[in-house]
Parts: structure tokens; C-alpha cells; sequence
């Protein structure tokens, strides 16, 4: 796992040494001596990761940190200060700032380099839904960006599997203040609690009785409900090779007894921003996208999608040697139905159509709505023979059975011409394609319709 590494620190000695250490571990590493010259870096997104010194003169890691966490450019990309201050408060303000940990110095090797790994893992995870945010912006829909920079972190729904009493009556009675609780005392149950929840963060005891509490975490990253929900682990200062341990299987975050009020509600508030952004990326930029490449009325792809698409379909069969089949389709005199039964009625046999034609194809095979009443069938691997077979059997498919119109009131036929061609010259424009195919959907509408026309390269 390879990441690029910015380690920003005034004092030469610090970043030949941490230069070393992520060297060794075969991450890419570059170097910041200033926090103007960071925030530039980061800006022109070349660091998948930050090590941020705090006390470099004219800007403290600190200002670096909140500078970047309030940019909607950077706020994605993890940083850990790494320093020499020791005091909780130095801490919490690292973490106030936006940091996504605060480390100590002197660190030590094993932590340094799980801690990095582990937000290496975070961090392409993200940037993988980060593509479809810039997708989304392509054609037109708001990526999430800004109101994930604005979210407080705040009103989270957290789940705490704690089996000490003690414990968990005070972090319970801590995390209200900002959030909504559910406590599980019972480590058996915890796991299905936390499927069924829809929690925002699970903050998990690993010093539970006669339960191993780093297999609950594993658990928890195996089950598909729960796999994208974050995990705060809480341990004693003894157990850090469990908490070691626990960075590799998937937690990503941990705190020490005894826990600090300010630090714990920074830590999951961190989390909780990071969950809901993740979260709008995976759920609603995608049904975004999808909304804004699906044709409304019959569900099939619009012609965005397929202009775009087809390209792509066209290069890997030219790479490949393997011919390409393309219809374009046209239901027969559909003025006429509008005409005579109403738009809704023309909307019932758009509907049926779609439903139609998804039966007849197979599932690599691309159906979009051209526009109005036209439709064209992208098939890979088809050669002119085995697409005319199926080109007449939907023909077949439409015409043999009326369609319902009027909520199943009127029956109506229905017939359609479909112009058939392949792509069959290495490197052909796709605009020739559908020019010839559209030819040949012409000539099937002049020699009499409901029949299908096909013309070679």
C-alpha cells in the first residue's frame, strides 16, 4: 500500500528522520518547510497524507490545519501533528483544528507507521468516492463538498459496547452532551444492535470481560450494515499493541484511560463529519448520478449516457478485434397514438416498450432512449447475424402482443422499425456508426415498417 506522504517541519533534522522512517516503509514522501509552502502542495493535491509539526514560525501547524480542514479543496485529506507539546490541552486544540490525530514526540516507529497505513487505507477509500462527486459535477449535480466543511459533527447517533458499569454510565453521560447514546453491555448483542441502528460511530471497549473486543471490531468490518461505520476504540495505556492491532483490522481511532472529556468528543466528532461525508459520496452523489444518466419515463439510459458510453464501448472493441452490433429503434406512426389515445397513453406503450426490450437483450447489452420515440441498443461482441436474430425477435416481441393502455382500459398494436449496423473498421467514429444505422432505420420505415434493415460497414 503506497501513499504520498507530506511531512511539513521547519527543523531539517525532524524531516530527514521521519523522511527515513516512511522511506523505509515504501511510501512516497515530499517535504514542507513552512506551512505556506504545505498548504500550496495540498492544494495542488500531490500528498495523500500530512505529518504537520506544530510550533514553525509565521504559521502554526495549528492555522495550517485549520486552513486546510475549512477548504473544501483539502478537508478530505487526513492530517496528524506530530509534536513536541505533551499537554492535553495542546492536544485537544490540534484536534479542535480538524487534525485526525495528534502524536507525541518521540513516537515510535510501530505507531507512527500503523496510524499512517491506517488513514492510507481511509484516504483511498475516500478518494475513490471522491470521483464520483467530480463526475457529478461533470453533469451538473452538487457535489458535498461545502456542507461537509460546515457539518459541526454534532447530533450523531453512537453506540458504546462497555460491559463496566462505571465506565460506561460516564462516557454515556459525557457524549450526551452532544450526541444521542445507546449503550450495550452485553458484547454478544452488540453487533447485532449495531446493525440494526444505523449508528454514526461505534466507540468500542477493548478491555471487555471474557470477550475479545478487537474480534467485535473485526466483526463489526466483515458485516455489510455496519462495514462503512466508524470506530473509536477505547483501551489502558497497557494495551498498545492491541490497539496496534486494532488500526490494522479497521479501527480508526483509539483513546487511552482515563479519558479526557474534551478529547473524546473531539475524536468523535471527527469521525462522525468523516462518516456522514463518506456516506453522502456512497449514497446520494451516486443516485445522483444515476438520476442524471436514467431516462425518467421508461428507466432505461438517456442519451448523455449513451454518447458517452458507446465511445467507450467503440475503443475496446477496436483494442480488442471483437465486433460491435448498434440498432436504432423507432415505434411506428407514434404521432398517431398521441394523437388518437393521448400523451398518457404514449407514455403507457414508452413504459411497456422499455420493459419489452429489457427481456429481449442480455445484461452487457446497452438500451437507451434516444429521444422521443427513437432507442438504440448498443450490443458488444455481436457480430451483424446475431444482432439481426435479435433485432428480429424484439420486433417479433413488440408487434405480437398489444400493448395496455389507459391503466389496462385500451388495448392498442404496436410495431417498430429498427436500422441495424456494426462497427467493423478499427478506429471508425462512432458519429458514423449511428449515421449508418440510422440509414438503414430509414430505409426499413420507407420499404413499409415493422421490419428490421441492416447495412455493413
Amino acid at each position: 500500500m503506497s501513499a504520498r506522504i507530506l511531512v511539513v517541519d521547519d527543523v531539517p533534522a525532524n524531516v530527514k528522520m521521519l523522511e527515513a522512517r516512511l522511506s523505509a516503509e515504501y511510501f512516497d514522501v515530499m517535504t514542507a518547510s513552512n506551512g505556506a509552502e504545505a498548504l500550496a502542495i495540498c492544494l495542488r493535491a500531490e500528498c495523500d497524507i500530512i505529518l504537520l509539526d506544530v510550533m514553525m514560525p509565521d504559521m502554526d501547524g495549528f492555522e495550517v490545519c485549520r486552513r486546510l480542514k475549512t477548504d473544501p479543496l483539502t478537508h478530505h485529506i487526513p492530517v496528524v501533528m506530530v509534536t513536541a507539546l505533551d499537554s492535553p490541552a495542546d492536544r485537544i486544540r490540534g484536534l479542535e483544528a480538524g487534525a485526525d490525530d495528534f502524536l507525541t514526540k518521540p513516537v515510535s516507529d510501530v505507531v507512527l507507521i500503523a496510524r499512517v497505513r491506517s488513514l492510507t487505507r481511509l484516504k483511498m477509500m475516500t478518494d475513490e468516492l471522491r470521483m464520483r462527486a467530480i463526475t457529478s459535477l461533470e453533469i451538473g449535480v452538487q457535489a458535498p463538498e461545502r456542507s461537509a466543511v460546515a457539518d459541526t459533527g454534532k447530533g450523531g447517533r453512537i453506540l458504546l459496547v462497555d460491559d463496566r458499569q462505571s465506565s460506561y454510565e460516564r462516557l454515556a453521560s459525557l457524549l450526551a452532551a452532544e450526541h444521542t447514546v445507546d449503550v450495550e453491555p452485553n458484547p454478544t448483542e452488540a453487533l447485532f444492535h449495531a446493525a440494526e441502528g444505523n449508528y454514526d460511530l461505534l466507540i468500542v471497549s477493548l478491555d471487555l470481560n471474557n470477550f475479545d473486543g478487537l474480534r467485535l471490531c473485526s466483526q463489526a468490518r466483515s458485516l455489510e450494515r455496519t462495514r462503512h461505520v466508524p470506530i473509536l476504540a477505547i483501551s489502558d495505556a497497557e494495551s498498545g499493541t492491541r490497539l496496534l492491532r486494532g488500526l490494522e483490522i479497521g479501527v480508526n481511532d483509539y483513546l487511552l484511560r482515563p479519558v479526557d472529556k474534551n478529547e473524546l468528543l473531539a475524536r468523535a466528532r471527527t469521525q462522525i463529519r468523516r462518516r456522514r461525508y463518506t456516506d453522502h459520496l456512497r449514497d446520494n452523489v451516486q443516485n445522483s448520478i444515476e438520476m442524471a444518466i436514467t431516462d425518467a419515463l421508461t428507466g432505461l439510459h438517456n442519451r448523455r449516457y449513451m454518447e458517452s458510453h458507446l465511445a467507450t464501448l467503440a475503443e475496446q472493441a477496436s483494442t480488442r478485434g471483437k465486433p460491435l452490433a448498434l440498432m436504432i429503434l423507432d415505434i411506428d406512426y407514434f404521432k398517431s397514438i398521441n394523437d388518437n389515445y393521448g400523451h398518457d397513453a404514449g407514455d403507457d406503450v414508452l413504459r411497456e416498450f422499455a420493459v419489452r426490450v429489457r427481456k429481449s437483450i442480455r445484461g452487457i447489452d446497452l438500451a437507451c432512449r434516444y429521444g422521443g420515440e427513437e432507442f438504440v441498443i448498443v450490443m458488444p461482441e455481436t457480430d451483424l447475424h446475431v444482432a439481426g436474430m435479435v433485432a428480429e425477435r424484439l420486433r417479433r416481441s413488440i408487434a405480437g402482443e398489444p400493448f395496455s393502455v389507459h391503466k389496462g382500459t385500451r388495448r392498442i398494436e404496436v410495431t417498430i422499425s429498427i436500422g441495424l449496423t456494426t462497427l467493423e473498421q478499427k478506429g471508425e467514429a462512432v458519429a458514423d456508426v449511428l449515421k449508418r444505422a440510422d440509414t438503414a432505420l430509414y430505409r426499413a420505415k420507407h420499404d413499409g415498417r415493422n421490419r428490421v434493415v441492416s447495412q455493413a460497414a
